[in-house]
């Protein structure tokens, strides 16, 4: 079903505001981590050394991995849970297949954990979208149900590096350029990402599932499947960053990556990925991400009690959802021609 000449301009109408709004919010985020910095910087200049420079990012790097996915998923108006236990569960796993197999090369292990993720999101996506289950639902029975799992399989065990070959611990540690190999590779998923969401038809339908579902039912979108990839999608990226997780700390027992969820979903709505759908980019939720980062560890160079740094992420978190609910009614509000 086509739209008629009287709605397309309606909808760029509207595209373009929002577009806008994302970008100075973007920009803004941006303005607020080179304030942050600047003076951290002035009260303890090694915080912009090179040494810890390169530690944020790498701790950075797999929150900002998992983003991706979670915003896939928010776009469509739902949100994924599980994606901790997912990150724990590939972790310990693919440590556990090293143990058995010292000398598998590192694509193989990314493939394992893509895999395991993929057969996790799968179980979400079903639950979602064929179930009906409302996502905070499904995603959150499943996070325990995939750490229970994980608790199961490891049953008091531990993976430690010196269970692991130097040549995949190497990986997370080496760089090119003096960019980490991790913090690339992410980049690398987050601009393939961002062009996907932008530019392809695909990516468009999750912006278009969560702004109106029953409108993209009406453009001929197939929403149950396209909920399904959203959620494979999630599951697989977290099962890649589990990997990659171990690669990173080589250290990993069943409690890893436990409450990333909550630091993920907070960075990408920081970033202005709105938890009504329809609207975000990768860029911002990447942004939202490294910003978090960046008061972790200003607050760690200068001291602060840990307490600071979780008041500091839920209170960004209130700020970015009140700013999604005042900027929703004043679209709504245009669009029905009342008062802006």
């Amino acid at each position: 079903m086509t739209a008629s000449p009287s709605e397309v301009p309606a909808s760029a109408a509207r595209a373009n505001p929002v577009q806008q709004l994302l970008r100075a919010r973007e920009l803004s985020l941006v303005l607020l981590l080179a304030v942050l910095m600047g003076v951290t910087t002035a009260i303890n200049p090694r915080f912009l050394s090179v040494g810890s420079v390169r530690d944020l990012l790498l701790n950075v790097a797999i929150i900002g991995l998992v983003v991706v996915g979670q915003t896939v998923v928010l776009l469509m108006r739902h949100v994924d849970l599980s994606v901790s236990s997912v990150v724990g569960l590939s972790a310990f796993l693919s440590g556990a297949l090293f143990v058995a197999q010292p000398s598998l090369p590192l694509p193989l292990a990314l493939l394992f954990g893509l895999l395991l993720g993929a057969v996790a999101g799968t179980i979400n996506g079903l639950l979602v979208a064929y179930g009906r289950v409302p996502a905070l639902v499904a995603t959150l029975g499943t996070l325990y149900v995939y750490r229970g799992a994980d608790y199961a399989i490891v049953h008091g065990g531990q993976i430690n590096a010196a269970n692991l070959p130097p040549s995949f611990l190497n990986f997370a540690t080496g760089s090119v350029l003096g960019v980490p190999n991790l913090v690339l590779l992410v980049l690398l998923v987050m601009v393939g990402f961002a062009v996907y969401l932008g530019s392809y038809r695909g990516g468009r339908e999750y912006y278009a599932i969560g702004s109106n579902q029953e409108a993209a039912v009406l453009a001929g979108i197939r929403v149950q499947r396209r909920t399904l990839t959203g959620f494979v999608l999630s599951g697989a990226i977290a099962g890649l960053a589990g990997v990659l997780y171990l690669a990173r700390y080589g250290t990993v027992d069943a409690s890893a990556g436990s409450g990333l969820e909550l630091q993920v979903i907070a960075a990408a709505v920081v970033g202005g990925v709105s938890i009504n759908g329809g609207v975000g980019t990768i860029a911002g939720a990447g942004i939202g991400a490294l910003l978090l980062g960046v008061i972790g560890s200003a607050l760690v160079t200068l001291r602060a009690p840990a307490f600071y740094q979780q008041a500091i992420q839920g209170a960004l978190l209130l700020l970015a959802i009140s700013v999604d609910i005042v900027l929703s009614r004043r679209t709504a509000r245009r669009l029905q021609g009342g008062p802006k």
